[in-house]
């Protein structure tokens, strides 16, 4: 009877000597009695019993976890017609699919901007180069390119424009690789972008002033 009441004022001490507590800090290393796991606000299930749970005595800080930050950029000149603008929306929307799970795991949040660089003064506001373009957190995913005869661009535009040719792996791609995006993504997500190219000052490229000269007259025209 004796040692009996021993082991139960022993096991009142570690639990707090507060009847019915469960204690179980893993800083003090006590003695867990298993409970059923309650949910919490988001319906995910937590340790009841752990003093870490929302604090920060395990050296955690209490509360969310900032998550980190990607912002995709999508410049095109044209998804109507365009079969290199469509492909590579296509492929971006592929790609961010298949690493979804990874940028959930990490707490990363994606915003994607689609802009239609439909006229000389957007071209100058974001600086465009090249259609299309994708760039992650302000940086071309390829900062190297070359440019082929777009035959839909121009069936748009009744005249010759040449849109992107992706380099990837040695090999030529008129719409980017999913891999190709995926790997941009991944090194965004685990900071392993180069390093910041000093920008030249801006000047319109002749293939795009010419394009957006033959549009602005058939708009004219209409």
């Amino acid at each position: 009877m004796k040692k009996e009441n021993e082991r139960k004022g022993l096991f009142s001490q570690l639990a707090g000597n507060k009847a019915g507590k469960k204690s179980a800090c893993c800083c003090n290393f006590e003695i867990e009695e298993i409970s059923e796991d309650k949910p919490d606000k988001d319906g995910v299930k937590t340790d009841s019993g752990c003093c870490c749970a929302g604090s920060d005595c395990c050296g955690a800080p209490a509360g969310k976890v900032e998550k980190k930050q990607i912002v995709i950029d999508y410049l095109y000149l044209d998804l109507s017609v365009c079969d290199r603008c469509q492909g590579a929306e296509d492929s971006l929307h592929e790609a961010l699919k298949e690493v979804a799970k990874v940028l959930e795991a990490t707490g990363t949040e994606v915003t994607v901007n689609k802009i239609h660089v439909d006229a000389r003064e957007k071209a100058v506001a974001h600086k465009f180069l090249c259609s299309p373009t994708i760039r992650i957190n302000g940086r071309d995913i390829q900062l190297d390119y070359k440019e082929s005869l777009c035959e839909s661009c121009g069936d748009l535009c009744g005249d010759k424009v040449d849109c992107r040719v992706w380099l990837y792996q040695g090999k030529e791609y008129t719409v980017p690789p999913k891999a190709m995006i995926i790997e941009a993504i991944l090194k965004a997500v685990y900071g392993g972008l180069s390093e910041d190219i000093a920008e030249k000052e801006y000047e319109i490229p002749d293939n795009l002033a010419y394009f957006y000269t033959v549009m602005e007259a058939k708009k004219n025209r209409s």
